[in-house]
């Protein structure tokens, strides 16, 4: 690869992690045509875009790049792939899910919003963060709650009142 096709590579890579918050970084070192085929489509379903990276290359790229990336230049080792998503859980769940068949993939760590993680230990832990939409519906759902629970009292309590005032009524004539 001359100078100029990895000042390339560098610029695209930039480009790509500027444009997401969203980054995975892991080691598919191991498998065979059939399975890494396997997680392609995995990731494709998934809407998450698996490539893979020199170390070096995605190390400059990440340098170069405006996001503060901590420890995850330092992991730069051996095999890696990268995992680009929008939704931070989505690549852990196709990790967690694929690891159900074979030992690998392996997450080395990843960038979420600015927060770092480092290790496959954090697997279990990026799988279970809440994506935007979910902690937006479970806000929603919260904030529904009183204004239901005041509508249902006013509907019983309506029926209630009605009947006071419909029995002291004839009382009176």
């Amino acid at each position: 690869m001359t100078r100029e096709e990895k000042s390339n590579v560098i610029e695209d890579l930039t480009a790509r992690l500027a444009a997401t918050n969203v980054i995975y970084i892991a080691d598919i070192s191991g498998l065979d045509a059939e399975a890494t085929s396997n997680l392609r489509r995995a990731c494709f379903k998934a809407n998450v875009k698996l490539e893979v990276v020199k170390n070096t290359l995605l190390s400059k790229a990440m340098e170069s790049s405006e996001n503060n990336y901590g420890e995850l230049p330092s992991i730069l080792k051996g095999n890696t792939s990268i995992m680009i998503a929008d939704t931070g859980n989505v690549p852990a769940k196709v990790i967690k899910e694929f690891r159900k068949k074979s030992d690998k993939p392996l997450l080395k760590g990843a960038y979420i919003d600015e927060a770092v993680f480092i290790g496959d230990n954090q697997l279990e832990t990026l799988a279970s963060i809440k994506s935007k939409e979910e902690v937006i519906g479970d806000i929603v759902t919260i904030l529904q709650s009183p204004a239901k629970n005041v509508v249902s009292a006013l509907k019983s309590g309506g029926g209630k009142i009605a009947g006071l005032i419909k029995t002291l009524s004839e009382r009176e004539g």
